[in-house]
């Protein structure tokens, strides 16, 4: 049978056919495939939830053969990075399908006609709206567990894009970190030369309202900071700021956030961790009911071996010097009190040498690489 490409509209009824497919369908007996939760990942894709759309814009279609879904797929344009670029690119994101050509050059096909419409000549992905979302194709690693942050997807993924004329634009690649049984010495010695070099200090908060009203925006400030050479990075506006200080900040363990300031109090560093979600999401496919929930709060109060790093940020004049040390020397103890065994990196540019250094110190195993791929349209 033909295959039949339906745009979605950017409502909830249709949206949710749009994010359970994977969750559902595709990866629904995958043990390595690690659902976002299905409300937030429709919130995200809505231009009422979702202040990205202050800047950018998207098209969503499905494939269906038989009635039956078989692909999904997003078009984005982000009119910031566009400008900041000097491109006329659009993204693709929001990707899975079966493996089958015919599904893959429809989909794509789709979202190119629609690029092309919009004056673009430059079609990227997997990418989402910003860097807040999950972005590359797994590419290295698929008999490896993803964390709540990252894309999981089939190996057959990158012979398709491949085939289309997709070419390499950028790789992350990801580690795991063994948590030592001891701070490593020379860190520790790093940590104090730069505390006491640049008189430094790190900060914890047993509040979450102080830590939201002293150092809430702050932090988002120095990650647009930090990050703004980034590949593809798309700065974070005061109405994102506020989004996710109110979507995150509630919900992160106090004692998984370090923050380094100078004499001033000013912010130059910040280091948040999370207990691994991706088994409890596993678990409760996605959903918070009937008790995903459940699952949730489990893995939040301890029950899992494992800590993700969501993001380290130093602003650029400590970058190189060592505050990373501090960083560390603060968490690694909370590590080891919570039992975990290992750390997971998240993406990292493969040619940031600044954050894949820090990594020196410990034990590793480079476990996933994935790709942003690219062609002209």
């Amino acid at each position: 049978m033909a295959i039949e490409i339906k745009e979605i509209h950017p409502i909830k009824s249709e949206l949710k056919a749009f994010v359970t497919f994977p969750i559902d369908t595709l990866y629904a007996d995958n043990p390595y495939y690690v659902p976002a939760l299905v409300t937030d990942e429709i919130d995200t894709l809505l231009p009422g939830k979702n202040p990205a759309f202050e800047f950018c814009e998207a098209v969503y279609y499905m494939a269906y053969r038989d009635g039956k879904p078989v692909g999904r797929i997003a078009g984005i344009i982000n009119r910031v990075v566009n400008e900041r670029m000097g491109k006329k690119e659009a993204r693709f994101g929001f990707v899975d399908f079966v493996d089958d050509n015919e599904v893959v050059d429809a989909l794509f096909q789709a979202v190119q006609q629609w690029a092309v419409a919009k004056g673009m000549t430059q079609l990227t992905g997997p990418l989402g709206f910003t860097d807040m979302d999950r972005e590359g194709c797994l590419v290295e690693g698929f008999d490896q567990l993803v964390t709540q942050a990252t894309i999981y997807n089939h190996a057959y993924y990158k012979d398709h894009l491949e085939r289309m004329g997709f070419v390499k634009d950028a790789d992350w690649i990801e580690m795991r970190i063994m948590v030592p049984d001891q701070i490593p010495e020379k860190m520790a010695r790093v940590a104090e030369i730069v505390r006491t070099r640049f008189n430094l200090h790190t900060v914890r908060f047993t509040s979450r309202k102080k830590l939201v009203s002293q150092y809430g925006t702050a932090i988002f400030n120095l990650i647009n900071e930090a990050y703004d050479s980034l590949f593809g990075y798309s700065p974070l506006t005061q109405g994102q700021i506020d989004h996710y200080i109110k979507l995150y900040l509630p919900f992160l363990p106090l004692d998984h956030i370090s923050l380094i300031v100078d004499q001033d109090e000013t912010l130059i560093g910040v280091g948040i961790s999370i207990p691994s979600l991706s088994k409890a999401l596993i678990k409760g496919r996605g959903r918070l009911l009937p008790l995903g929930w459940w699952h949730l709060l489990r893995a939040f109060k301890g029950h899992t071996n494992i800590v993700d790093l969501m993001l380290v940020a130093v602003k650029p004049e400590y970058q190189n010097k060592g505050a990373n040390a501090l960083l560390f020397t603060d968490l690694i103890p909370v590590f080891q009190r919570r039992g975990y065994e290992w750390a997971e990196s998240n993406p990292e540019l493969e040619l940031n040498n600044k954050v894949l250094s820090q990594w020196e110190y410990f034990e590793t195993d480079h476990n996933k690489r994935r790709r942003a791929y690219t062609k002209e349209i």
